[in-house]
């Protein structure tokens, strides 16, 4: 399901930025930032990437869970997941300006569009049934922290939660 939607992702934002910037070919992929032995995991520059950096339930799912069960003896029918995802452009040195673009065309491709479903959305997989997005604002610290985490010099991004709505 994680793979699924961060790909419907990646693949609505490449279609929204090549469109947007008049490009030919795939700018957004999917992918770690580092390899496990600390090499750049990206295959090639000028890209905005997907990142995923966190997963938690959703807690405010979770004690309505708790009530519904208590309540009605069964469990309940829905289910979400939270995913941290980090959205950053890896572009060279000579193209700063164009990533800080790509940046940009992303945030308002997720401001614009802050709910996935499958009538807005019809490549989300049928598993589904809502993808909401939340723009994250961490402080400078936290940044600083996640980028140490990943092993990697910061690039300009933005955090985004994704709530994943399924029903069982």
């Amino acid at each position: 399901m994680i793979q699924k939607a961060l790909s419907c992702l990646a693949e609505e934002l490449n279609e929204y930025v090549k469109l947007k910037m008049k490009l030919a070919e795939d700018c957004v992929v999917l992918t770690a930032i580092v390899n496990q032995d600390g090499s750049v995991a990206i295959q090639s520059e000028n890209k905005l990437t997907i990142t995923l950096i966190n997963i938690e339930i959703d807690s405010n799912l979770k004690n309505e869970a708790v009530s519904t069960i208590k309540d009605l003896g069964n469990s309940p029918n829905t289910s979400s997941i939270n995913l941290h995802i980090l959205i950053a452009a890896y572009f060279n040195t000579g193209n700063y300006a164009e990533g800080l673009t790509f940046i940009s065309l992303a945030i308002a491709y997720l401001q614009a569009k802050t709910v996935f479903t499958r009538s807005n959305t019809p490549r989300l997989d049928t598993g589904i049934d809502q993808l909401i997005f939340e723009l994250e604002s961490p402080s400078f610290d936290k940044m600083n922290h996640i980028w140490s985490t990943l092993g990697a010099k910061y690039m300009p991004s933005v955090m985004y939660k994704v709530h994943i709505l399924t029903e069982g």
